[in-house]
């Protein structure tokens, strides 16, 4: 028997505004139900003791459900490396994803996840994360796809496309997410010019993209909790970019006010029934927020949920597509993908990698980190893989002939005297959990925080201690404390590649590492990220050129810590400007240890005849020749830039991937948008596009000095 949330998906189907289809199912709730559509069903103190005893996340978190009604709710999961729930596939950290600059590939990654969130119960996939990696030391760089906001906004737009082929998407933390020790107490200010031309724009485009959700941040933005600022909330994201779908909080801490937050355009506060259970409805009786209020949220809850539902008639995955061979399949392709080959010296007339597996009758593989289970960090975006394939696992595997010998243990002389008994050498190095990730600190929770908590029931105060004891579950990591790797495996790095020529680095982090005290000693330099369950098996691909190395940088590597933004990860207040990253160095005038968009392949690509020409009021397409001019099959990122003549400040405009043969040469067209050259026009209140001449660039990486230049008259 039909439900009236089904006859009104129907009703939509044949035609009818889902605006209104959502005001008459509103119409049929009664008070309480209203007040229900706005936060978690579960209590606070019982869900917490659920998450407590079966763990994070481990099955939808249900927001609104009227069953009634048919009203399924939004039933959530949390990502972005792939599904929390269940058992899940564990893909590569959306930093490592940001590396393959494939739109086709995200957007493949975005439909599995959507699939295994669908087949587990969930509707709703709180995975889009696309917040601007300001410094290196942020504890969550993994969770996003890199420095620039085009590749953001295109990125986290293909993982939208992808996830709602069956759940709905929501992108988060919006805005000015940067920062992870201080994320609950730190107000970060910036001038409207610098919001809308360099921390903005990738939510614009994932909002452009139709994502069905958007959740606030922690932090305040200019004064304000980000989860009750109205600015942010509904002026900038309802009224300018015209947003139609349903706003979040995070969760429990998401939201300091109930009235302010409803107010201001928040329309559930997640997870649990918390500060607007308790506080709600003595608010409205006090009129510190309207009825109205209320009303507005609750319909576009049910009218968000209406049209996703209206759009989608494919019946839900079956359970077994979780972790199923496709899946895992698809995680080794896109581990592989993003790896960037940083440095491939030649050694004995030949470059280092790939190794030549014939030829390996003993191989070294070295570091703590080579056989420890390593997918990134153990908040809320963990996914309980079924299994983890580790570097030396991955390795042994992929050599079944070769005598693979680890040296696991912290001791530079053992791993040299192994080393020099080998043909080539691995040294496995980098960060873990407990170096970067999401962090809960107890320490954290102030009086002004723990009030947040409704009243322990009678008889649950043993409940509410273990639970607040759970959250030093990940009293580690955090933003980093060093930018570098640690001493010792520097040392390590240093006596290996003293003892055997063929030594390879295979880092393993989110954001930039500095390599200046060690980067000249070793011939091979291979960035391999947090990668998933299939890491060891895609490390293998690559170092044996089983696969191509195709992973260019989502961010620049500096040469020092001297050229990066200020940074304090315990400010309680902190202002940011448009200095970062690649612009940071252009702007300084030092070179990068590698710029962005830098990598390297296995063959070599050449770029000719670039041609430009504008094909709306802020598109243009850019055409360019590409040519594989090496001896082996590869696949290359055309990156194209921009900028004024008068100006240096080169921008990313769009970018493209392409896989040739041999010798093989091919057209590539490039859609870019103009936006990222526009500017902040304080009376128009409004971004605009210079006039004029721009100079594009259609290049490897930033600054390429082989690009393929062309001009581009804007109208």
């Amino acid at each position: 028997m039909s439900t009236p949330f089904q006859d009104a998906v129907e009703a939509i189907r044949h035609g009818a505004p889902p605006a209104d289809e959502a005001a008459t199912l509103y119409q049929e709730l009664t008070p309480t139900e209203r007040l229900w559509l706005l936060d978690g069903d579960e209590p606070f103190w019982e869900g917490q003791a659920v998450m407590m005893t079966e763990g994070y996340n481990v099955r939808p978190l249900v927001h609104g459900a009227i069953d009634r009604l048919g009203i399924p709710g939004l039933r959530f999961s949390d990502g972005p490396r792939g599904v929390v729930m269940g058992r899940s596939t564990a893909f590569p950290v959306s930093m490592a994803r940001g590396a393959s600059w494939d739109l086709d590939l995200e957007e493949r990654v975005g439909q599995a996840i959507g699939a295994e969130v669908a087949a587990q119960g969930g509707n709703f996939f709180a995975g889009v994360c696309i917040n601007l990696l300001r410094h290196p030391a942020w504890g969550r760089a993994q969770e996003t796809y890199g420095e620039d906001p085009v590749l953001l906004g295109e990125m986290g737009a293909a993982l939208t496309r992808g996830v709602q082929h069956h759940v709905m998407a929501c992108v988060k933390h919006y805005a000015l997410n940067s920062m992870e020790n201080a994320r609950l107490k730190v107000d970060v200010t910036a001038d409207d010019a610098t919001l809308h031309e360099v921390y903005l724009p990738h939510f614009r485009r994932v909002v452009d993209e139709g994502v069905a959700g958007v959740m606030s941040a922690y932090n305040a933005v200019n004064g304000e909790w980000a989860g009750q600022n109205r600015a942010l909330l509904t002026e900038i994201l309802r009224d300018r970019w015209g947003f139609e779908g349903v706003t979040v909080s995070d969760f429990v801490f998401g939201i300091r006010d109930a009235a302010a937050s409803l107010d201001a355009g928040l329309d559930v506060e997640e997870p649990f029934r918390q500060i607007r259970a308790e506080r709600l409805e003595s608010d409205l009786a006090s009129g510190a927020v309207s009825w109205e209020a209320v009303e507005l949220a609750g319909l576009r809850i049910i009218a968000t949920q209406l049209r996703f539902a209206a759009e989608h008639r494919e019946p839900v995955p079956p359970a077994d597509v979780v972790a199923s061979a496709p899946h895992r399949a698809l995680a080794r392709e896109v581990a592989a993908r993003g790896m960037v080959l940083l440095r491939n010296e030649t050694v004995d007339g030949a470059p280092v990698l790939p190794l030549d597996r014939a030829s390996l009758r003993r191989l070294a593989v070295v570091g703590r980190l080579s056989d420890v289970p390593n997918t990134g960090d153990r908040g809320s975006s963990n996914v309980r893989a079924p299994y983890v394939v580790t570097a030396l696992a991955g390795l042994r595997a992929a050599l079944p002939d070769t005598e693979v010998v680890a040296v696991l243990e912290d001791d530079a002389a053992e791993a040299a005297r192994i080393a020099a008994t080998c043909d080539a050498a691995i040294v496995v190095a980098g960060y873990t959990a407990d170096d970067e990730g999401e962090r809960a600190d107890p320490s954290a929770f102030t009086d002004e925080l723990t009030a947040l908590f409704p009243p322990v029931p009678e008889g649950a105060e043993e409940q509410q201690r273990a639970s607040m004891a759970g959250s030093e579950a990940i009293d580690a990591g955090g933003d980093r404390v060093r930018l570098t790797l640690r001493e010792v495996d520097e040392e390590i790095i240093r006596q290996v590649a003293g003892a055997n020529p063929r030594t390879v680095v295979t880092i393993v982090a989110a954001g930039a590492v500095l390599t200046e005290s060690w980067r000249e000693h070793v011939p091979g330099v291979v960035m391999a990220w947090y990668a998933g369950m299939e890491g060891g098996n895609a490390l293998a691909d690559v170092l044996l050129g089983a696969a191509e190395p195709s992973g260019r940088l989502p961010f620049a590597i500096p040469t020092s810590e001297e050229h990066l933004p200020y940074f304090d990860r315990d400010a309680a207040a902190i202002t940011y400007d448009r200095w970062h990253g690649q612009r940071l160095l252009d702007r300084l005038g030092v070179p990068a240890a590698f710029p962005f968009g830098f990598g390297l392949s296995y063959t070599t690509f050449a770029l000719a005849g670039a041609a430009a020409e504008q094909t709306s009021a802020d598109g243009a397409r850019v055409t360019v020749t590409v040519t594989n001019t090496g001896s082996r099959s590869g696949r290359h990122v055309v990156q194209v830039y921009g900028h004024r003549p008068e100006v240096g400040d080169r921008v990313l405009l769009g970018f493209a991937s392409i896989g040739l043969e041999p010798g093989q040469h091919a057209e590539v067209s490039v859609p870019v948008s103009l936006r990222p050259l526009a500017t902040w026009d304080a009376d128009a209140d409004d971004l605009v596009l210079p006039r004029g001449a721009i100079v594009v660039e259609a290049a490897a990486h930033a600054g390429d000095p082989r690009s393929a230049t062309t001009s581009l008259a804007l109208a």
